[in-house]
């Protein structure tokens, strides 16, 4: 694959990105086309591996490694490398239904499991992917492609989310005609208001929704199942009902001061931006403002990363994001190797922007909150911290010990609580009777995803947890297969 020394004769190249101190100016996408030259180059470094893992999707330490999608990176790769731009984007469109949102927000376990990164840089799959989809729209290439027969069979499917949309756009494809039911007024699910739009800027999904619409897909928005549509009526109106809701019920921080003004959840704070800046180019003033304050993010993920972009682009005062785990080293530790998912130190698009306007990257480690503190409005004033170190006991359990003589008040305005998700919020699993575990996932086995309800499937985070985007497709297709099977007795899905 590629060019048998690609790997030793060219270093890996970093995507291009929009200059710091402009994009930080407005919300349009971060990231800039490479040239067709250097894609070549890069897709040139894919090694002859003999066994590619980047493409072998697993689990392993708790962590995806190799993409869950099982996408023929290597074959695309080295089509990129020979020019071959059509057979790329068909090899790519084989197994991943949206390529222009993997290629943007997913982390690349493909890269962490790729075989050039045990000695060197992995090759540049996420970038190479991007370019290749952004290729077959600009072309022409992506037409709709609606099916030639209808099966007769009508399938609910409910969240817009990449499962609910992946699972759609398999099924159509099929011929069985599908309607998708979001209770928000724009149909993406996360994809449209859970990440910013300078990572991914909502044209590019509604452009795939037309797309789908295009090909006989049916969206209905603002709807609420239970309350706009029950269970009965939906059952009654189709074949099958398939659950992809997602699992978006907030972890909270049950500490002192809580209940004060200026306390938000993160995605909460992504949300409203995102509406009022779609809905108004944020003149209507819908959204909660970082601009002047001091913000503080707790929580050392991703979502606390756009939120500090977020924050960024507002004109905040000053922002910082607090994570209670030490700082990664810049390679890999003993314990994690390859080809788990890489536990190491990098400097997300956020950070470089903040290191960039305020002159330091704004992540704190190893710190926990421990109250905060209001003025006499009922407003935060205050957010008081200790420093925290890892200890394990003599039977192996991990605590937390907080560190005397490490006590620190900070000022903030604005905290954006960024801890992640606790498991799908109540509501329409309970309305459809759908038994769950103890973490109020839907019951249903992987690649099975029948729920202890005929008829009823669930998909997605509302199955296995907040997750990837890759898995979420993974999961998309699967129960796509699966319901497949349940209405005509026999698929030819992957």
């Amino acid at each position: 694959m590629g060019k048998p020394t690609g790997f030793i004769d060219y270093p890996r190249e970093k995507a291009r990105e929009r200059d710091l101190t402009t994009r930080l100016k407005d919300w349009g996408e971060y990231q800039l086309p490479q040239s067709e030259e250097k894609l070549k180059t890069q897709g040139a470094r894919c090694m002859d591996c003999g066994t590619p893992f980047c493409h072998s999707g697993i689990e392993l330490n708790g962590n995806a490694s190799g993409c869950p999608l099982y996408n023929l990176i290597p074959e695309w790769n080295h089509l990129v490398y020979q020019g071959k731009w059509k057979d790329a984007l068909d090899r790519l469109l084989k197994t991943n239904n949206f390529p222009e949102f993997t290629g943007r927000v997913c982390p690349a376990p493909c890269e962490g499991a790729c075989v050039a990164a045990i000695p060197d840089d992995a090759v540049a799959i996420k970038s190479i992917e991007k370019e290749i989809i952004d290729r077959g729209f600009a072309e022409g290439w992506m037409t709709p492609k609606p099916p030639m027969n209808r099966t007769g069979k009508k399938i609910a499917i409910v969240g817009s989310g990449p499962a609910g949309l992946a699972a759609a756009d398999q099924l159509n494809k099929a011929g069985h005609s599908v309607t998708v039911f979001e209770r928000d007024d724009r149909i993406g699910g996360l994809l449209m208001y859970g990440i910013p739009n300078m990572k991914l800027e909502k044209d590019l999904v509604e452009r795939r929704v037309k797309l789908l619409e295009d090909e006989g897909v049916v969206f209905v928005t603002n709807t609420e199942i239970g309350k706009d549509v029950t269970r009965e009526e939906l059952r009654e109106e189709h074949d099958a009902v398939i659950l992809c809701t997602g699992a978006q019920k907030h972890r909270d921080l049950p500490i002192e001061g809580r209940k004060l003004g200026g306390i938000h959840y993160a995605m909460d704070y992504l949300r409203k931006n995102t509406k009022s800046l779609l809905d108004s180019k944020l003149e209507d003033k819908q959204y909660v403002s970082a601009e002047g304050k001091n913000v503080i993010v707790i929580g050392g993920g991703d979502t606390g990363a756009d939120c500090v972009a977020t924050a960024l682009r507002h004109g905040c005062k000053s922002v910082h994001q607090f994570g209670k785990h030490p700082q990664l080293t810049a390679d890999r530790m003993i314990d994690n190797p390859w080809p788990e998912f890489p536990r190491v130190f990098t400097l997300d698009y956020a950070y470089e922007e903040a290191q960039a306007e305020h002159g330091e990257d704004p992540r704190q480690y190893s710190i926990m909150t421990k109250k905060f503190v209001g003025d006499e409005n009922g407003h935060v004033k205050e957010l008081h911290t200790v420093t925290i170190e890892k200890h394990i006991d003599k039977k192996g359990n991990v605590f937390m010990k907080e560190l005397p003589g490490t006590e620190q008040v900070w000022p903030v305005e604005l905290v954006l609580i960024a801890i992640g998700f606790t498991g799908p919020e109540e509501g329409v699993l309970e309305h459809f009777e759908v038994e769950q575990d103890n973490r109020k996932r839907a019951k249903a086995e992987f690649e099975d995803y029948k729920t202890n309800v005929d008829g009823v499937f669930a998909a997605g985070d509302v199955r296995r947890g907040q997750s990837l985007i890759v898995w979420a497709i993974n999961e998309g297709r699967g129960v796509a297969r699966e319901t497949d099977r349940y209405l005509m007795n026999k698929t030819v899905m992957p």
